[in-house]
């Protein structure tokens, strides 16, 4: 018996050692970035059986074989759909600019859609701006609504745009609503999906997460855009969720989320539509392709837009690379706002490098974050960035959740993408490249008042920091790359 028991033992650290070496055997071949391989290592040689568990959980993006079949099977009628922009008169390549040129090439190429002009985009950039308009847009709908949020959280003026909800669908109006499961399971719980159904809207929750699926599809795998298009024709996006900010997370200790939406009319709101039809049929198997921007485009008047989406079955890390491209386009500034800054090896070095050529760099992050593993780790880069030469202003005024990038005040990228690993490289997201040279000088002034209702952080007062923190730092810096 004791033999058995002991011939038992050896057979299961064999089977062991034998899983733990097929794990990193995978890890290497995925030839991924060296940080995120290197972190994964540390993961499952130090948490043995909790760090397989999890990589087969999170480690790669598997986005369910239903799902990945389904979204291979819809590229030619999509592909097909943005291919027609090309000959819209609203295409008009020869009047984008030295910064939107590369980025309209690159989206050619890795997404095939098109930058459109005659575009007329409004900033909203406080609660009440962004759903006030969002209600008055839904009381004027006539024929369709689709929305999709990662959250959407009920009370306060969040329940006000549900309620507007179900009096359009009273007036006949056709109302999709795709919210993520995960994020909006206080919506779920709730009592508005009953009544918004009872009402004749369709609700439907993307990514349902539960204990059978999380063995088919990543875990973390999230539906992270924010889009509102009313009638095809009035389109919102940004970096709000359906959120009222007095009434969320108000227990967290750090204060309102500051948020952006654009509000947008022009050729491409359609392009947006369609990639919020994109995710419905994705989710419900139900295809319902809007209709092509009309031909109403005669003047180069209006904003230059160019429609990125990022996620599982499109091209990998496209909002990534378009991001870099921007950074190093730009000649004499660079501004960015995130909430969550865990940034790539790419984005350190293209950062660090714009400020060691002389470009003012600015990185505004919020002074307090909701997310303790992200907060630690975004401070182990700031020495770098710091002895680079780039400026890190602090908010003080809440939660900064407002997603932008302005390269020289004259090209800007708004939308859902944070810079961290997850947004740039998991989620499904969505980001607009405005070239605008007007248009990039509002959102500039915007970020000129963050900046002033920030606190600037010098290096001196930076090395000055415990030794406790700088091993806490570190210790998340090792997981740095799967945040």
């Amino acid at each position: 018996m004791d033999k058995l028991t002991q011939l038992l033992a050896l057979l299961g650290v064999i089977a062991y050692w034998l899983i733990l070496a097929a794990v990193a055997v995978r890890i290497v071949i995925k030839r991924r970035t060296i940080g995120v391989s290197f972190s994964w290592l540390l993961v499952i040689y130090f948490l043995p059986i909790v760090g397989i568990l999890a990589y087969l959980l999170i480690g790669e993006l598997h986005l369910g074989s239903s799902r990945a079949d389904r979204s291979k099977a819809m590229f030619v009628p999509y592909r097909q759909w943005f291919a027609n922009l090309y000959q819209h008169q609203a295409h008009r390549p020869q009047s984008q600019s030295y910064y939107g040129l590369s980025i309209s090439q690159l989206c050619n190429s890795q997404l095939a859609i098109p930058s459109l002009t005659c575009n007329h985009l409004t900033l909203k950039h406080t609660p009440k701006q962004i759903l006030d308009a969002i209600i008055n847009d839904i009381n004027q709908a006539q024929a369709s609504i689709n929305m999709e949020f990662y959250i959407w959280y009920p009370g306060g003026q969040a329940d006000d745009v549900a309620t507007a909800l179900i009096n359009a669908a009273h007036r006949g109006v056709t109302i999709k609503l795709l919210l993520d499961a995960a994020g909006s399971r206080k919506f779920f719980n709730s009592p508005w999906p009953k009544k918004m159904k009872q009402s004749g809207i369709m609700v439907v929750p993307a990514l349902i997460v539960s204990p059978l699926r999380m063995l088919f599809r990543r875990l973390d795998l999230r539906l992270h855009r924010k889009i509102v298009v009313i009638d095809n024709h009035i389109a919102y996006t940004g970096s709000m969720n359906l959120v009222d900010p007095k009434c969320f997370k108000q227990g967290d200790g750090v204060g309102q989320w500051i948020d952006i939406m654009l509000r947008i009319t022009g050729p491409v709101v359609p392009v947006i539509n369609t990639v919020g039809a994109w995710d419905w049929e994705v989710e419900t198997k139900q295809r319902s392709l809007p209709e092509p921007p009309a031909d109403d485009c005669t003047t180069n008047q209006g904003s230059l837009v160019q429609v990125i989406p990022s996620g599982p079955g499109m091209p990998p890390e496209v909002i990534h690379k378009v991001l870099l491209q921007s950074l190093y386009e730009a000649k004499h500034k660079i501004v960015i706002t995130t909430p969550y800054f865990v940034p790539s090896e790419n984005l350190l070095d293209a950062l660090t490098t714009a400020a060691q050529r002389g470009v003012d760099v600015n990185l505004i992050i919020p002074r307090k974050n909701d997310s303790t593993m992200v907060k630690w780790a975004s401070r182990a880069f700031f020495s770098d960035l710091l002895t680079s030469g780039v400026k890190i202003h602090r908010f003080t005024g809440g939660l900064l959740h407002t997603k932008s990038v302005v390269i020289d005040d004259e090209h800007c990228l708004v939308g859902s993408v944070n810079l961290d690993m997850r947004s740039l490289w998991l989620n499904f997201e969505l980001t607009l490249a405005v070239d605008d040279p007007l248009f990039s000088l509002k959102m500039a002034q915007l970020q000129a008042d963050y900046i002033a209702n920030s606190e600037f952080l010098d290096l001196s007062r930076w090395q000055k920091r415990s030794i406790i923190k700088r091993f806490i730092e570190q210790f998340f810096y090792l997981f740095s790359p799967l945040l």
